[in-house]
């Protein structure tokens, strides 16, 4: 795929991507409950989908392209150790203030903070993933998208909580959603000048994808212990797995 397609296709993937930042107002439209419910299906569905693009898509064309040596193992392990550092970095909530619109907490600052960088980093990874390949491109945008769903859900009600109005959480969480430009342009031009750059970023990203669905997300659906809802969850999961192996077939 030659350079302007990519650089398309990228910047349209991420702006895509950013337009999910606005997901958090369908929360003001349905009851806690029903909420609840959906998030856990789109967690599980998200969960499938992020293993599906590391284990079918990511990981694989990073062994063809450059094959499967310790190497490979260490940039995997590399973008896992990555994700674990900054989510620590992220996690700060002590704040001893009763929370207003009239005073903003930190945590919710720092949210903001960590979710820009977290935009940042998926667009390095969407570009990364369109220099391999159309395919592997359109499977990793719509991992990162699936995934976006319930982290914008659940950061527009940090915001809230932590202060903002609602007009202002929104408009905030699409700011940091732009951050998802800066990490795929950077991407884009650096890869003009390092050769096989994809080498790296490819199993790093790889990495992230399997620390968050195992990290963040397998935990979440654990707490639901229902035998209805976890057979659902379970169906979600395998069918995130699914429409990843769909688009593989695909290609």
């Amino acid at each position: 795929m030659g350079i302007t397609n990519v650089w398309f296709y990228t910047l349209l993937s991420v702006f895509i991507v950013s337009l999910v930042s606005f997901v958090g107002v369908l929360t003001l439209l349905m009851t806690h409950r029903k909420l609840h419910e959906l998030l856990l299906y789109f967690v599980s569905f998200s969960a499938g989908a992020l293993f599906g693009d590391a284990f079918l898509h990511l990981l694989p064309t990073a062994a063809e392209k450059f094959g499967f040596s310790v190497q490979l193992s260490l940039y995997v392990l590399a973008g896992l150790v990555f994700s674990f550092a900054v989510e620590k970095l992220i996690r700060w909530r002590h704040c001893h203030v009763p929370h207003s619109h009239k005073h903003v907490h930190p945590f919710a600052i720092m949210n903001l903070v960590g979710d820009a960088v977290h935009n940042f980093i998926d667009g390095i990874i969407i570009a990364v993933s369109y220099l391999v390949s159309l395919p592997v491109g359109l499977a990793t945008t719509l991992a990162v998208v699936l995934h976006e769903i319930p982290q914008e859900i659940g950061d527009f009600g940090i915001l809230l909580h932590g202060g903002f109005s609602k007009a202002k959480a929104l408009f905030f969480n699409f700011i940091t959603a732009l951050a998802a430009f800066g990490g795929a342009i950077l991407a884009l031009v650096f890869t003009s000048y390092v050769a096989n750059v994809q080498f790296f970023v490819v199993p790093f990203a790889a990495g992230q994808f399997i620390y968050i669905a195992g990290s963040d997300l397998i935990p979440e659906l654990h707490k639901e212990i229902a035998v209805k809802d976890s057979l659902i969850q379970f169906l979600f999961f395998v069918a995130g797995v699914l429409v990843m192996l769909a688009l593989l077939l695909l290609e």
